[in-house]
């Protein structure tokens, strides 16, 4: 596997759908996350970030324009004790209900699987980052159709202990922006992570994105040893 640059990544898909960055910087001080949203329909268009106590959450930027809530209104990151919980969907609240009450990561998304929004069939993807007395690790998850079949629900965790500073890794909903729109394919990329600053990698992941598709963007950028936080959020509605 090679390294990727996420700025091309970004930049050579017009859209990636959804989309979950965890990594560590460079100096291994900072663990690194973000999380945007982009959208073809208005309805997925009418969103922005808003914050909800430590995480986000999505709300209708024009709600006398707002159509169908199931896929589009949730809380993409919320945090339980030490640990940051990052998803496309409202199995957020099912990873952090199951955590409180004492599952894995994995364990708690056993009862959910993609999206209902067939042919599209839009995998859920999951990210979790823990950091606890200098300690850092981090897990993603992706829960798809069959290669479009939704006759079965193919589920994939990925964990990463201990991460090496300067690497992150980078899942979206699609492969590609076609009809129907391909599911994403393989383990989270393998991508590199710099030393920049939160607003400049804010920035820099916000340009890539396809400028009609994209609607917002969280960045988190954690101590490791302190665990305190910083956060940015765009949103192309203002």
């Amino acid at each position: 596997m090679n390294m990727l640059s996420l700025r091309e990544e970004l930049a050579g898909n017009t859209y990636p759908g959804r989309g979950i960055v965890i990594g560590r910087s460079k100096d291994g001080k900072t663990a690194v996350t973000a999380y945007f949203i982009m959208g073809r329909s208005e309805n997925s268009r009418n969103r922005v970030f808003v914050t909800e106590g430590e995480g986000i959450r999505t709300e209708a930027f024009d709600p006398s324009k707002l159509v169908d809530p199931s896929l589009i209104i949730y809380a993409p990151v919320r945090v339980l004790g030490n640990t940051t919980i990052v998803t496309n969907g409202d199995q957020t609240d099912t990873i952090y209900d199951g955590m409180a009450a004492g599952k894995t990561f994995e364990q708690s998304l056993r009862i959910r699987q993609y999206e209902p929004d067939g042919p599209n069939y839009t995998p859920r993807i999951s990210g979790i980052m823990n950091i606890e007395n200098g300690n850092y690790d981090f897990a993603m998850s992706i829960l798809k159709s069959n290669n479009g079949n939704p006759d079965c629900n193919n589920r994939y965790t990925y964990t990463y202990d201990n991460p090496t500073p300067g690497e992150g890794r980078f899942i979206h909903t699609y492969a590609q922006d076609i009809n129907p729109l391909p599911s994403f394919e393989g383990e989270p990329k393998w991508i590199g992570i710099g030393d920049e600053d939160i607003d400049t990698f804010t920035n820099m992941v916000w340009e890539n994105l396809n400028e009609d598709n994209k609607v917002s963007l969280f960045v988190r950028y954690i101590d490791i040893e302190t665990g305190k936080y910083e956060t940015r959020i765009v949103n192309k509605n203002q």
